[in-house]
């Protein structure tokens, strides 16, 4: 993989660049791992530096308040204030405050407080007369509830006190009846918070011999809250300060309990010796990489110089083709060596060219016959493909005009088949028909058998209507007699007349009948000769349609003969027909594998083509190569 800046740089930048690397690398790392441990122990000094001050304050602190509050329970039990809250008599106790006041310079005052929160007694009559009137606040103040309870509390430390004027902590405890246990009071002890600052002058002393001018040191409550701070109340920020903390615990317990005491100091400060130290390493590291880089300039300078002269030798014989050339370097190491070894190189190659030239003569020549028959061969089959073209255009036609045949020879034999099963269709028709003929033949001679015995029986049944009218005639005659015999007979005759009527009438009627009957069987006996005489008719035309059926069934068989025999004729000939089509396939297959086998002899013959053509270029250039170098 090629670097994007020393891919660019010739052997003698890359052996520089390397060699400076080399003698640089173990010097950077070394160096760098010496500041980074003087750095991290430097740090760590002026952490453990800070947490010792900050350990310091919070011992100082926690003894000085152990101490104090210590004070403040004993000066609570002793019996003067005790006996003075009993009888409300106060002049000991003013007394008892005094001394305290004068022997304990660190508290600002002292207050006897009644359980009602009233100021009794105190170290001085101002301090007491400060309290008047305020027995309500004092009662609802932290630290006056807290010490009813027993306890301290520094909640009232984050303000200043506004009788006192300054920032205190009420360090109060009760004052409780000797034998009864009774609260009798509460004293109230102020406890000077700048007294602090007396404490931590030692501390900001020895950072200030230190050359340290921006230590300081502050208590913080738990929740963060400043409670004190060595730079005073207009306290500067110091940004990304080195800080350590301590923690007031609970082993000694006092009213601060979980206070932090932090000691802190401007990195820029405590940390400019290292800076120092750093900046002086670095122009060091620099001045040592500068002669690291001279010293490896001159190196690669000494290795590269042969090896340039060597280049521009073979620069010359590349350029110009010159083997006549000798590299001049005077050198027994591995660059020598590669001089020597070039030199033989030189020979072998001047050898080579002149055995290269002597061939690619030979070479050309004979790339120069092959050419020439390769184009006689070309030209050969040039011939041969183009009659074997002709010939597979005939056998072409040939072969679509027996396909011609062998498709009509096949329409011929499926019609001449067709016309076989049409005429033994015919003739099993017509000799249906004969039968049928026949029969029907037979139905009309029993027909006209039935129309004879029909008009015999007309005949019968108009001999029967001619008596029935004689029976009617006489019938009347018979009625018309009674008639006149009942006229003539009178009243007596009168039923007699009317039954004669009656048999007149039914007389007429059978007359009128007899006659319609004898009409109907007029019109029948006509209708019967009619169809005796269509029946015979009918009968000697069946007669003739028989003999012409019969004379054409005998032609229909006589043509299915004739049909059955040109249909073997045409079924040999398409036989012929498939056999000459199956010859002319093969003939046509022949012709195609013939074609492709002339088509891949062309394709392998122009293949041979461009290897020569290849040959040719290849031993051009080879003449070429071997005619640019002089020998």
């Amino acid at each position: 993989m090629r670097l994007p800046l020393i891919g660019t740089l010739k052997l003698r930048g890359r052996l520089t660049l390397y060699v400076t690397l080399l003698a640089v690398a173990p010097l950077l790392l070394s160096t760098w791992a010496g500041v980074s441990t003087t750095q991290e122990m430097m740090q760590a000094q002026v952490h453990e530096m800070l947490r010792i001050e900050a350990e310091g304050l919070k011992d100082l602190v926690e003894a000085s308040l152990a101490e104090r509050e210590t004070s403040v329970r004993s000066w609570a039990d002793d019996a003067l204030l005790r006996e003075s809250l009993q009888r409300d008599t106060y002049a000991l106790s003013d007394g008892v405050l005094s001394r305290l006041q004068l022997r304990y310079t660190t508290f600002t005052g002292l207050v006897l407080f009644t359980d009602d929160g009233r100021a009794v007694s105190a170290s001085t009559p101002a301090l007491r007369d400060s309290f008047a009137g305020q027995e309500a606040a004092v009662r609802d103040a932290a630290w006056f509830k807290a010490a009813q309870q027993g306890r301290f509390t520094s909640t009232t430390l984050t303000q200043e006190d506004p009788v006192f004027g300054m920032q205190v902590l009420h360090l109060a405890a009760p004052v409780m009846e000797a034998r009864g246990g009774r609260r009798l009071g509460v004293l109230l002890a102020a406890y000077d918070w700048g007294q602090v600052g007396e404490v931590v002058k030692a501390a900001l002393a020895r950072a200030r011999s230190r050359k340290n001018e921006s230590f300081a040191l502050e208590v913080r409550t738990a929740s963060g809250t400043v409670l004190f701070d060595s730079r005073g109340k207009d306290a500067w920020n110091i940004p990304n300060a080195v800080a350590e903390q301590a923690i007031n615990g609970p082993e000694i317990p006092d009213v601060g309990d979980g206070w932090r005491f932090v000691a802190l100091s401007d990195p820029e400060e405590v940390y400019a010796t290292m800076h120092k130290l750093r900046a002086g390493t670095a122009v060091a590291v620099m001045a040592v990489v500068a002669l690291a880089a001279l010293a490896a300039l001159l190196l690669s300078r000494g290795i590269t110089a042969p090896i340039t002269r060597l280049s521009q030798v073979v620069r010359r014989i590349v350029q110009e083709g010159d083997l006549t050339q000798k590299p001049d370097v005077r050198s027994d190491d591995e660059v020598g060596e590669l001089a020597r070894s070039f030199v033989q190189l030189v020979d072998h190659l001047r050898e080579t060219t002149e055995s290269l030239q002597r061939g690619t003569q030979v070479l050309t020549d004979t790339v120069a016959e092959l050419t020439r028959a390769a184009e006689q061969e070309e030209s050969n089959l040039t011939r041969q493909a183009a009659a074997l073209q002709q010939t597979q255009v005939t056998a072409q036609e040939i072969k679509q005009t027996s396909d011609v045949a062998a498709e009509r020879a096949a329409a011929v034999l499926m019609v001449a088949t067709r016309a076989d099963e049409l005429g033994q269709s015919g003739a099993r028709s017509l000799a249906e028909s004969m039968s049928g003929f026949q029969a029907l033949r037979d139905q009309v001679n029993e027909m006209s058998e039935q129309i004879g015995g029909l008009n015999e029986r007309a005949q019968r049944i108009g001999g029967i209507t001619q008596t029935v009218k004689g029976l009617a005639d006489r019938s009347n005659m018979l009625a018309l007699n009674a008639a006149i015999e009942a006229v003539r007979s009178g009243e007596h005759g009168k039923g007699f007349g009317i039954v004669a009527k009656e048999i007149r009438t039914l007389a007429n009627q059978s007359i009128q009948s007899t006659g319609q009957v004898g009409g109907l069987l007029e019109d029948i006996t006509q209708a019967i000769l009619k169809t005796v005489e269509l029946s015979e008719q009918g009968q000697l035309r069946m007669e003739a349609g028989m003999v012409q059926a019969r004379t054409s069934g005998e032609s229909i068989h006589a043509l299915t003969e004739i049909v059955q025999d040109n249909m073997n004729a045409v079924r040999q000939i398409s036989g012929a027909v498939s056999q000459q089509n199956a010859g002319i396939n093969e003939i046509f297959g022949a012709l195609t594998d013939l074609s492709s086998l002339m088509h891949e002899t062309m394709v392998g013959l122009q293949a041979t083509q461009r290897v020569t053509q290849a040959l040719r270029e290849v031993a051009e250039q080879m003449q070429h190569v071997a005619r640019s170098y002089r020998v």
